[in-house]
Parts: structure tokens; C-alpha cells; sequence
């Protein structure tokens, strides 16, 4: 409700419209995500979990008819801003909360999530529009100042990513994108008749608890080396380090890095993660897809060893892996440390695994393999 594009409909025509309706007539939008919490027993557990404090400003997306938005209210908070995409949603909050002894603490804001500025807030409680899930995440993960905790309903797939442990099916960039970032937990398993109209599928409640501080690493430099690594995350990195794109995407970015290394060395100091860079993700998350080309054509393209250079810069990417014993290891079994540190032997090295260089220096990043020894992201 609170975020992705608004569908036109024409409400009067026949078959797949709103569904259910509010008391006042107004139908449910399946487009826009509007599926609303409809057991208060449930309403009142996420409540209880969420550790409100009578100091808290909360930010709820997506509050609908107000169901969740009434018990913040009531939970003694100091004030809740929602966020709201429907105007008609918009309305009926302003009829709901009309002379209500709360409504002086309840801020409505109209407009969507993902392009508005958010206020200040502790911490964020909300069913959202599913559709918006992965961006919404990175967004809230790239606000500033850093919140306390989000409390939030997710499709139940999506969320198992969030949780998902180094082995499991589900693991992938994403769970290792957000956990680098939070430490996230599995609170609830919601059944899809808690809500009207019901969605097709199963939802979960997680916990996110941003990181303080962030790892010291550059996101986009992280998240390229992690692209690369969950091309197919069941496959050994040696084998898909060999493959020629990646050879040819990992040269140009050591030879760029070079040209520029004695340039910035004296200026740059040590990169740490910026907002911005989180900021990053939120568009390219769910997209597996990679720059350096197609996954299965590059499964049997390994690099040409007769150009004496190419086999030359192959070694050093053999010898870095064999450093560090990730040759024979597998994406799917490698921990945010594990990654950690591989980015910073990739980095001690002068190597950069992201398409678009940004000129910095990096050579502080090698001291990343502290990780390792002191559990940094325990």
C-alpha cells in the first residue's frame, strides 16, 4: 500500500477486481499490495515483539485502514508516522482517527515510500505491499540516522532469504547483502486467512537490527564480488573464477586500479560504507543477472592460456583463492567472514570485482582479514 506503481482499474467492470472492500465501500487493491491484518490477537503479538518504548517515534507503511496504526497508538508510543501510497487509504485514516484521544501523535504522510524522504524514527513496524520488499529493505538499511529495529511482514519466501544460514537452499546475495548490514531473526509465521482479502501465499514477521558500525568496506565493491560468487553459488569459486568474462571484467578493473593507485594513494584514506552504497542494492538485489554475461555460456569459456599475459593474471586469481583456501569452496557454504575476507585478499592484491571503478584508494581495505580472527560481524 505504501510503495510500487499504482495499476489503473476500472472498479465496475467484471472479473479479478478489488475482492473484499472496507465498510464504506471501498475495494481492496490486490495490485498495490493492499491486504489487510484482520486478527487482532496477531496484531497484538507483533506489538509485543517490537519492544516499544514510551520514547519511540514509529514509522508504519502501508497502514491501511489503521488496524496496526490504532494499537501503536495505544501501545504508548510518542508518535507514529505513517506512510500511505492510496489517498483513499488516506481518508479513511483521517475518518478513523478523527477525535480519537491519540490523534495527536499520528502523522499521516501521502506518497510512496520509495521515492519519499523518511523522518526521523526508531523504529519501523509494518505489513507492506510485498512487491516492494527488496527495496524497501535497502532503503531502511540506508537511512540515517540508524534506526533501532524494523519490525516487518514479509512473504514468507522472501523472508526465509533474509534468515537464511550459509548450507540452506534459500541462502543467496540477498541473504548475504542483509546480513552484512543487520542481524535479522524469524519471529512469526502468519497463516494467509489472517488477512482480507487472503494473498496467495504464506507470510513471516522478521526482526532487522542495522549494524553499528557498518563493516569498513565498500558496498559496491562488496556486492560485486558477491554477484559474481552466486552466479551459481553450488559451483567451486575456482571454477568460477576461470571463466573467461570474469578473468577479462577482473584484469580491466586491476589494470584501471593501477593507472590510478599512484594518483590517490597520497589523497584517499580509508573507505568505509556510506549510505549511498547501500543505497545501491535496492535496484539490483533481486537481479541475478550479471554484467560479465550469461551464466550458462560462460560455464564452458574458461580463459584462453595461450596469450602469455592472460595465463599470467589466471594464476594470480588461482593463487589468491588457494591463499586464502576458497578454491574448492562453494558460495552456498561461505559466511559474510568468509566473504569478507576473500574481498580483502582480492583488494591486497590490487583487485576489484565491480564493473563501474569508483576512484578511491582500497589498499586499506586488506585489513579486512581481522574479520576472520575477531568475529567483526559475530
Amino acid at each position: 500500500m505504501a510503495g510500487g506503481k499504482i495499476q489503473k482499474k476500472r472498479h465496475g467492470s467484471g472479473g479479478g477486481g478489488g475482492g473484499a472492500r472496507l465498510q464504506g465501500g471501498i475495494p481492496f487493491e490486490k495490485s498495490k499490495g493492499q491486504h489487510i491484518l484482520r486478527n487482532p490477537a496477531l496484531v497484538d503479538s507483533i506489538i509485543a515483539k517490537a519492544g516499544l518504548k514510551p520514547t519511540d517515534t514509529v514509522l508504519e507503511i502501508g497502514p491501511g485502514t489503521g488496524n496496526l496504526t490504532k494499537r501503536l497508538l495505544e501501545a504508548g508510543v510518542k508518535a507514529v508516522v505513517a506512510v500511505e501510497l492510496d489517498p483513499r487509504m488516506v481518508l479513511e485514516l483521517s475518518r478513523r482517527f478523527q477525535g480519537h484521544p491519540l490523534s495527536s501523535r499520528l502523522k499521516v504522510i501521502q506518497g510512496d515510500v520509495l521515492k519519499c524522504d523518511l523522518p526521523y524514527f526508531d523504529i519501523c513496524v509494518a505489513n507492506i505491499p510485498y512487491q516492494i520488499s527488496s527495496p524497501l529493505t535497502f532503503k531502511l538499511l540506508s537511512h540515517r540516522p540508524i534506526f533501532r529495529c524494523a519490525v516487518i511482514m514479509f512473504q514468507r519466501e522472501f523472508a526465509m532469504r533474509l534468515v537464511a544460514q550459509p548450507g540452506d537452499t534459500l541462502y543467496c546475495r540477498l541473504s548475504v547483502n542483509v546480513q552484512l548490514l543487520s542481524r535479522v531473526s524469524h519471529l512469526l509465521k502468519v497463516g494467509r486467512n489472517n488477512f482480507r482479502p487472503p494473498p496467495k501465499v504464506d507470510s513471516s514477521v522478521v526482526r532487522i537490527e542495522p549494524r553499528k558500525p557498518l563493516p569498513p568496506v565498500s558496498f559496491k565493491e562488496w556486492d560485486g564480488l558477491v554477484r559474481i560468487c552466486f552466479n551459481r553459488k553450488n559451483k567451486t569459486l575456482g571454477s568460477l573464477f576461470k571463466q573467461k568474462r570474469v578473468l577479462e571484467l577482473l584484469e580491466k578493473n586491476y589494470k584501471t586500479m593501477q593507472s590510478l593507485q599512484l594518483a590517490q594513494e597520497s589523497e584517499m584514506g580509508e573507505e568505509k560504507m556510506s549510505p549511498d552504497d547501500v543505497a545501491v542494492l535496492a535496484n539490483m538485489v533481486e537481479d541475478l543477472s550479471m554484467e560479465i554475461g550469461d551464466e550458462k555460456e560462460d560455464d564452458d569459456m574458461e580463459m584462453d592460456d595461450a596469450a602469455d599475459g592472460r595465463a599470467s593474471f589466471k594464476e594470480k586469481i588461482m593463487g589468491i583463492l588457494q591463499q586464502g583456501d576458497f578454491a574448492e569452496k562453494r558460495s552456498s557454504k561461505l559466511s559474510q567472514v568468509d566473504f569478507l575476507y576473500l574481498l580483502s585478499l582480492f583488494n591486497k592484491a590490487g583487485l576489484v570485482a565491480i564493473s563501474v571503478l569508483r576512484i578511491q584508494n582500497r589498499a586499506e581495505l586488506s585489513n579486512l582479514s581481522f574479520a576472520r580472527c575477531h568475529g567483526h560481524l559475530a
